[in-house]
């Protein structure tokens, strides 16, 4: 039966369900590694203790989410060997040495002050701590930047020549390949993702904690951050979107019209379709419910303005227009919840009812896990989107694959679904007894940093006795 299966399919499969279950924990410890620098700088500069009680509250489940996004990340790469041996051996020269200075200028960083930021908050001066705390945050966004000039090299391909053995190599300098014309966008709008995403978990846990003690003051101080968070940034991210979404029309148009689900050129204004059931067979989206010229306001921000169709290019190349139809509209209606809660946090909090409104709280408990499925919706709404290529126009996805058989893939995929789904799920119900356990009120500060390394070992004095010593 295996042997009737597409092993393209399958390993692309793979992969999509190994890069899904990555970028949850990325998108999560990005804005997370922030979050406790700015509670850190707030208790510093403060002296309020429920900042540093934040701190150490999230930096547990901060140093969770890390380990399980470096376990499942070293995955990946793997894969790129195993499964897309003709894509790394021709792409290898451009995407090697970018996922390489990811390692150098970013893994390095973060793995060298993470075990200062972990354990060092009562053995280093406050100050140092928090450098380790800072530059652990500058690792996770510098991290994220060469991850996304790689995707979007792929999705946008510049500054490359073609070699003898018919690789893509560099045709000089760096710089056109790093700042593709998609990458600033691209980075902004994960980045972005990424602070939400984490908000709204951190809103969420602060919400879950209001509905069992409105008193508690470190639920209310994380709730009342990630408000001012949902509140602010939200609308930033959905202009975010638009610039990004009119950059992709300019160079990946075929990934717009399947997103909007238009088959055909619309002349004289394309509309917006809401709803429907759009089939590649048939080129029609059935049963659609559509807004006539908004499409073509949204897109060209001129009502009147012509779009074309995806029937102006080959048949071929064409992506799977239902899975990238419905993944954009579960990403931008979770945007607009997101957009509809910190319009709600604000009325609350202007009327002294942030912590007392009930409903809010539910609806912010409900919303929790939004960041992560926003992004994943997103990611799919990307690399689908790019199909049939890996690297847009120039590699198929079809001629990118090693040359393995169907059931060797299809094991490998079940083995991955039962180890991920075993592991990570332990990880993800730990880090949810976590969430579950209300911040201690009142806790008191860090005791005093030792000024002498002698004062931190249990050691007693030359020639004396521990006893003595003491």
């Amino acid at each position: 039966m295996l042997d009737n299966l597409d092993a393209v399919i399958l390993a692309r499969a793979q992969f999509a369900f190994t890069v899904s279950f990555h970028f949850i924990f990325p998108s999560f410890s990005v804005g997370l590694a922030s979050y406790l620098m700015v509670l850190e700088a707030l208790w510093l500069k403060t002296g309020q203790g429920v900042y540093a009680n934040l701190f150490r509250y999230w930096l547990k489940i901060f140093a969770v989410v890390f380990g399980m996004g470096v376990v499942s990340g070293v995955v990946l790469s793997y894969q790129f060997g195993t499964n897309w041996s003709v894509f790394s051996t021709r792409a290898g020269p451009i995407i090697g040495p970018l996922m390489a200075y990811e390692v150098m200028t970013a893994f390095f960083l973060e793995a060298g002050f993470l075990g200062v930021m972990l354990f060092g908050m009562s053995k280093v001066g406050k100050g140092l701590h928090f450098f380790a705390t800072c530059m652990v945050a500058l690792g996770t966004l510098i991290s994220a930047t060469w991850i996304i000039a790689v995707n979007s090299w792929m999705q946008t391909p510049a500054g490359f020549a073609i070699n003898a053995k018919d690789q893509f190599v560099p045709a000089g300098s760096w710089i056109p390949i790093i700042f593709t014309a998609s990458f600033p966008y691209r980075l902004v709008h994960t980045v972005i993702a990424a602070y939400l995403t984490t908000a709204f978990v951190v809103g969420g846990v602060g919400a879950w904690h209001l509905l069992r003690d409105r008193s508690n003051a470190g639920a209310r101080k994380m709730f009342s951050m990630a408000m001012w968070m949902a509140a602010i940034v939200t609308p930033i991210q959905i202009l975010a979107g638009d610039a990004h979404g009119l950059n992709t029309l300019e160079h990946q148009p075929a990934k717009v019209l399947a997103m909007e689900g238009h088959y055909e050129p619309s002349p004289d204004g394309a509309s917006l379709i809401l709803f429907g059931f759009p089939s590649n067979e048939t080129a029609q989206v059935h049963h659609k419910l559509e807004v006539p010229r908004l499409g073509s306001l949204i897109l060209k921000h001129d009502p009147d303005a012509p779009l074309p169709g995806l029937s102006d290019f080959p048949r071929d190349q064409w992506p799977p227009v239902p899975i990238v139809f419905w993944s954009f509209r579960i990403m931008v209606g979770l945007g607009f919840a997101m957009l509809a809660v910190g319009i709600w946090s604000l009325l609350a909090r202007f009327r002294g009812m942030l912590y007392d409104w009930a409903w809010l709280h539910r609806a912010c408990v409900v919303l929790g896990p939004a960041g992560f499925v926003a992004v994943i919706a997103g990611w799919v709404t990307t690399e689908v989107g790019r199909q049939p290529f890996t690297v847009y126009g120039l590699l198929r996805t079809a001629e990118s694959h090693s040359p393995l058989a169907a059931p060797a893939v299809a094991a490998s995929l079940v083995a991955f679904l039962l180890v991920y789904f075993a592991a990570f799920g332990a990880g993800t119900y730990y880090l949810l007894r976590l969430m579950a356990k209300p911040p201690a009120p009142g806790e008191k500060e860090p005791p005093k940093v030792p000024q002498r390394a002698a004062g931190i070992t249990p050691a007693g004095s030359v020639g004396v006795p521990l006893t003595a010593a003491e």
